[in-house]
């Protein structure tokens, strides 16, 4: 029953966002600004709902399967959160480029993007191990 439900709103959402796609393409130029706040508004809305079932999902998850070891995980993932944010120092970004440009970046901001990269760095390094490990175990397993 909810997944129809689904269904039917991403497809309602769908048309929705390809008559305002197609209205911003033939539209003028001087109404352009308001129809592409309208399309933002459409992505907010459609972000909301993606959230949304992405959280009731989940938490519907962690309750019917092994809550252990998807706390595990997350613990896990916290703490790759943590070490990147202590090794980074809010200095990876020069902040010198910004400031002449006009665009005022604090020292906690460029340790903010810091901290993601370091962890997208380690997540992504964890991934092509885990693949290349998976992909040995295959071969030797044959």
């Amino acid at each position: 029953m909810l997944q129809k439900i689904i269904k039917i709103v991403a497809f309602a959402l769908a048309i929705l966002g390809a008559i305002l796609a197609l209205m911003i393409m033939g539209a003028d130029e001087g109404t352009e600004g308001n129809l592409v706040s309208n399309m933002l508004y459409v992505s907010y809305v459609v972000l909301a709902i993606v959230l949304t079932l992405v959280v009731i999902f989940v938490v519907k998850g962690l309750f019917s399967g092994n809550i252990k070891k998807t706390l595990l995980t997350v613990g896990a993932f916290l703490l790759i959160v943590l070490i990147s944010y202590s090794v980074s120092s809010g200095t990876d970004l020069d902040l010198t480029k910004f400031t002449a440009k006009g665009q005022d970046v604090s020292e906690q901001a460029s340790r903010y993007v810091g901290t993601g990269l370091y962890t997208f760095y380690v997540l992504a390094v964890i991934a092509i191990l885990s693949m290349l490990l998976s992909s040995v175990k295959k071969i030797f397993n044959k």
